[in-house]
């Protein structure tokens, strides 16, 4: 099955934390789970803040990517469109919002967003995200969708 994040245009799949293209990221992988979406993913073990737990740059930064591609999908949903379909939606963050709720250790993260509202050419998401069943920290991005030609070099 493909990820959201396969469909993305590839003069915009540079992303550290969402990017195919990009061999040093995380390339998380995000997809629908009924109303919900859900990423997984395991913290290298360089992602450290102290020892056996993930630094919030990267709890932060899984939030945003998984949230944006959320927004992407949730878009496509919305106007009963293909994600292969063009012009392809992509989405950047207007604003990310995240709350620590407990220190995350380094196990397989769930990573799970669900669609707050979509209007215009924003979409917000609320993200959660959780190690062993308990949930670590939560967000809340405004997704704001990309022009046309934003991933095109001046």
């Amino acid at each position: 099955m493909k990820a959201f994040q396969d469909y993305y245009p590839e003069n915009v799949s540079h992303c550290y934390g969402c990017g195919s293209q990009n061999q040093h990221g995380h390339r998380i992988r995000t997809f629908w789970e009924g109303d919900e979406t859900v990423t997984r993913y395991t913290p290298q073990a360089w992602e450290t803040s102290v020892p056996g737990f993930a630094y919030g740059g990267l709890i932060a930064s899984l939030i945003d990517c998984h949230s944006t591609g959320t927004a992407a999908a949730a878009m496509y949903r919305s106007e009963g469109r293909e994600m292969s379909s063009q012009p392809a939606f992509r989405f950047v963050t207007g604003s990310l919002h995240v709350d620590f709720k407990k220190p995350t250790p380094i196990v397989e993260l769930e990573i799970r967003g669900r669609v707050k509202e979509i209007k215009g050419r924003k979409v917000v998401v609320e993200t959660t995200v959780s190690a062993n069943g308990v949930v670590t920290a939560r967000g809340e991005v405004v997704a704001v969708q990309m022009p046309e030609d934003f991933g095109t070099p001046r």
